[in-house]
C-alpha cells in the first residue's frame, strides 16, 4: 500500500481562530493565572450545556476526578466499583486516597460497565458506596441504569465523561448523571484547551469545596491560612481561553466525527467485523474514536504479552495487531482497545467482578483496535485506510 505523505492521526486538535481571540484577551487584560474572564465564561457555558448547577474549571479531567473522589468521602482501604475497561486515568485517583478498585467487566452492547456485573458487585461488596463509571471513546454507558442500581445501593455515582462531551443518553447530556462529574479537554478530545478537565455537580456546598481545595485550600483569611489538605489543580485562564474558542464548534466536530464513522461502517460493510456499539433509541454518542472489533472466527493468531505482541497472517482472516501494523507501514495511526484494568499488572491484586467466568473486556481487548478519528482526515485518506484494513483480509 503507497505511504501517506502527511501522517493521518488518531485524533488531533483542530482550531479555528477564536482560540486566539480570547488567549489575546487574557494577556492584554493580564489574567494570565487561575481567575479571568474565560474561567468564568466557559464554567458559565458549560454548566448550562450540560445541565449541572456547578462546573469548576481545573488544571485536567485527572485533577477533577481526584476532587470528585475527595468529594465523595471515599476513604483509605475503603472498596470502589469502577468501569474495568477505560484509561488508568479513570481510577488513579482512587489510589491516591488508598483507596481499592473493585473492577466491574463491560458489556457488550456499549463496552461499557455491564449493570448486570455491576448489581453481582453490590450483592458480593454490599458495603461499597461508590461507582466510578466511563463512557469510553464518547458513547455512553447505560447510565440510567447503573445510576438507579447505585441508587437502590445507596451509593455515590461519578461519572467520568472525559471522552464523551455532546453525548446524550435518554436525552441527557453525558457528564450530568453521577453527583460528581468529570469532563476533559485534553489535546485529543473532542473540544480542547490543549490540557484542562471540570467538575460538574449539582451540589452547592460540594462545588464551593471543590473550588477551595483546587486552589490550595486557602481561607478567607489576611494571611495565607490553611486547615485542610489542597491543591494546586484551578484551571488558567489562558487555557480557558483555548477551551472558549473552541466551545461553539462541540456540534460541528460531534457531526465531522460521526461521518468518519458512516464512512468507515458502509466502507467495512462487507467485511466479518462490527465498530463500537451503541442503543440507537436511547445512546447518542459523540463518535470521538471509531473503533473495529473483529469476529471471532475471523481472527487469525495473535499473542500478546505484558509489553510485545506476534501474529500470524492467515488468508481471509486478521487480527488488530496485524492491522495496526499495516496502519504504521502506510505513516497512520491506530490504536488498540483500552487495555482493561484489571489486566494492568498495577492492579492484578484488585478484584474482578464478571458474569459466569466471562472476561468481555479482555475479549474486546483482544479483537479490537481503534481506527485513525481526525476530523481534518480528508475522505481520500479514510478511504485509503478502509484500503488498507480489507487488504490485511485477503
Amino acid at each position: 500500500m503507497k505511504k501517506f505523505e502527511n501522517k493521518v492521526w488518531l485524533s488531533t486538535p483542530t482550531m479555528h481562530g477564536e482560540e486566539l481571540k480570547y488567549i489575546k484577551e487574557a494577556y492584554d487584560t493580564n489574567w494570565m493565572s487561575t481567575i479571568g474572564e474565560n474561567i468564568n465564561e466557559i464554567e458559565k457555558q458549560m454548566s448550562e450545556k450540560l445541565g449541572c448547577k456547578y462546573a469548576i474549571a481545573l488544571s485536567c479531567g485527572t485533577s477533577a476526578l481526584h476532587m470528585a473522589m475527595r468529594l465523595a468521602g471515599i476513604a483509605p482501604k475503603e472498596k470502589v466499583f469502577c468501569s474495568d475497561m477505560t484509561f488508568a486515568a479513570t481510577v488513579n485517583p482512587v489510589v491516591y486516597e488508598k483507596a481499592e478498585p473493585v473492577f466491574i467487566d463491560t458489556e457488550y452492547d456499549s463496552w461499557n460497565m455491564d449493570p448486570e456485573c455491576l448489581e453481582k458487585a453490590f450483592r458480593e461488596y454490599p458495603e461499597v458506596k461508590t461507582v466510578v463509571v466511563a463512557n469510553l471513546y464518547g458513547t455512553p454507558a447505560k447510565l440510567s441504569e447503573i445510576c438507579k442500581i447505585a441508587q437502590k445501593h445507596g451509593a455515590c455515582v461519578i461519572e467520568d465523561a472525559a471522552e464523551s462531551l455532546g453525548a446524550t443518553y435518554n436525552g441527557k447530556q453525558t457528564g450530568s448523571f453521577g453527583k460528581y462529574n468529570i469532563i476533559s479537554f485534553n489535546g485529543n478530545k473532542i473540544i480542547t484547551g490543549s490540557s484542562g478537565g471540570m467538575l460538574l455537580t449539582d451540589d452547592e456546598q460540594a462545588a464551593a469545596k471543590a473550588r477551595k481545595w483546587s486552589t490550595q485550600s486557602r481561607e478567607s483569611a489576611p494571611w495565607y491560612q490553611h486547615e485542610e489538605l489542597g491543591y494546586n489543580y484551578r484551571m488558567s485562564n489562558v487555557i480557558a481561553g483555548v477551551v472558549r474558542g473552541q466551545i461553539p464548534h462541540l456540534e460541528e466536530h460531534i457531526a465531522l466525527k460521526k461521518a468518519i464513522f458512516e464512512r468507515y461502517k458502509n466502507g467495512f460493510s462487507d467485511l466479518p467485523v462490527s465498530l463500537n456499539p451503541f442503543d440507537s433509541e436511547k445512546s447518542v454518542p459523540n463518535f470521538w474514536l471509531s473503533c473495529l472489533l473483529i469476529n471471532e472466527e475471523a481472527m487469525c493468531r495473535q499473542i500478546r504479552n505484558d509489553k510485545t505482541s506476534e501474529f500470524v497472517s492467515e488468508k481471509g482472516k486478521s487480527c488488530p495487531d496485524e492491522i495496526l501494523s499495516a496502519l504504521a507501514e502506510c505513516n497512520a495511526e491506530g490504536r488498540p482497545i483500552w487495555k482493561p484494568m484489571h489486566m494492568q499488572p498495577i492492579f492484578s491484586d484488585c478484584a474482578f467482578v464478571s458474569i459466569d467466568g466471562k472476561d468481555v473486556g479482555a475479549d474486546i481487548f483482544n479483537r479490537g483496535l481503534c481506527l485513525p478519528s481526525d476530523i481534518k482526515m480528508t475522505q481520500d485518506q479514510q478511504d485509503a485506510i478502509i484500503e488498507i484494513v480489507r487488504s490485511c483480509f485477503n
